[in-house]
């Protein structure tokens, strides 16, 4: 019995030590990240229950910032908006496959998607705009037929203007042309879930953020999160995170409004695992329908996209020796919440900063790798 009782403090210490190890190495990676020039403030949370891990890191060169700050997690919200048109498409509301005409008014159809004389606005399906395969060009970053300013420039050079989703539907119409003909090809595009939180509105009868409180935020106790400018946290929380493009700070400018339904969402890293957690275990939709989201197609080198769900493969994306594969989504602000099935193992965070998109993913990378080596 007493050499039973040895060989178990034994094995927990070691175990306690390497736990150890790991809070070290993966504090000194966040923190060599955070001393880069263009970082401000971060925030990064590693969580296994099978690994007994839950890292909890915040830090910022100025202003006071904690782990359960609330940030700005810019196209990670396409997760949970995807996810709220599963729910309705488990409630028999909704089919993937339906077109969008179904559910949206005439005058938002209108010369939505006419490409090369001919109009298609009528076969762009549910399942194109999740996928981004509709053709639709993104209001964002595409470049506008003459040469005016797009929509992320729209939203620097008119900081107090607000958009409702009509008039970035419009602007997308007058201002750009389509890429291909709906289903044929891939491009990436926020236009998209403009029209996919449309859609929740018109199929609910609720505003989007109010579905996401009552279906999302609500059952899953995420009482931190909401949708920026539009709503408020069920819980009284701290201010949310500054984030920045170079030296900008983007965080209080009311133009942020033109990000919605594909990049308006304001969390936390706890509310964010959460969530990816209860997605992964079939708490949110069902089987089936989280299946149907992750029917992957190629999206670049090394990612896949499915509905409103990225997937990532190291090993080709980066040209590593490494099997290690992420679920998941990051968004611009460097930004993200991904799973590591190899690992079991959550991480989000953020770097706050519209230019450390690749820092972050390289970041989250460098600690995968970490825990895959000490375990």
């Amino acid at each position: 019995m007493r050499t039973i009782f040895l060989s178990l403090t034994l094995f927990i210490s070691l175990n306690c030590f390497g736990q150890q190890i790991i809070d070290d190495e993966v504090t000194k990676l966040f923190k060599t990240e955070l001393e880069k020039e263009n970082i401000k403030s971060g925030i990064l949370h590693i969580y296994s229950e099978s690994r007994g891990i839950d890292i909890q890191l915040a830090k910022s060169k100025e202003d006071s910032i904690y782990i359960n700050s609330p940030f700005y997690t810019a196209s990670v919200t396409k997760m949970l908006t995807a996810t709220a048109i599963g729910i309705l498409a488990d409630d028999n509301k909704l089919k993937f496959e339906d077109k969008i005409a179904q559910y949206l008014s005439e005058t938002m159809m209108y010369n939505l998607h006419v490409l090369d004389g001919k109009d298609y606005s009528k076969d762009v399906t549910i399942a194109h705009l999740l996928q981004h395969t509709s053709g639709l060009p993104d209001y964002f970053t595409d470049n506008t037929i003459d040469g005016s300013p797009n929509m992320i420039n729209q939203i620097l050079m008119n900081t107090n203007k607000s958009w409702s989703a009509e008039e970035m539907i419009e602007f997308t119409k007058h201002n750009m042309k389509p890429h291909f003909v709906p289903g044929t090809y891939y491009h990436y595009t926020d236009t998209e879930y403009v029209l996919l939180a449309l859609i929740i509105e018109k199929v609910s009868g609720v505003t989007f953020s109010q579905f996401l409180e009552e279906n999302i935020f609500q059952p899953l106790k995420m009482h931190s999160s909401y949708i920026n400018l539009k709503s408020s946290p069920i819980d009284k929380t701290f201010p949310m995170a500054k984030f920045f493009v170079g030296d900008i700070e983007l965080s209080t400018l009311k133009s942020l409004s033109a990000d919605w339904g594909g990049g308006g969402l304001v969390s936390t890293t706890n509310d964010l695992i959460t969530f990816l957690e209860a997605f992964n275990n079939d708490l949110i939709v069902n089987k089936k329908t989280r299946i149907s989201m992750q029917n992957w197609i190629y999206e670049t080198k090394g990612m896949k996209y499915g509905f409103g769900i990225r997937k990532v493969s190291f090993k080709d994306l980066i040209d590593r020796d490494s099997e290690l594969q992420l679920i998941g989504h990051p968004g611009s602000t460097a930004s993200f919440l991904w799973y590591c099935k190899q690992l079991d193992t959550y991480i989000s965070g953020t770097l706050n900063q519209l230019e450390a998109s690749k820092k972050a993913l390289l970041l989250v990378y460098e600690i995968l790798k970490l825990i895959e080596n000490k375990n």
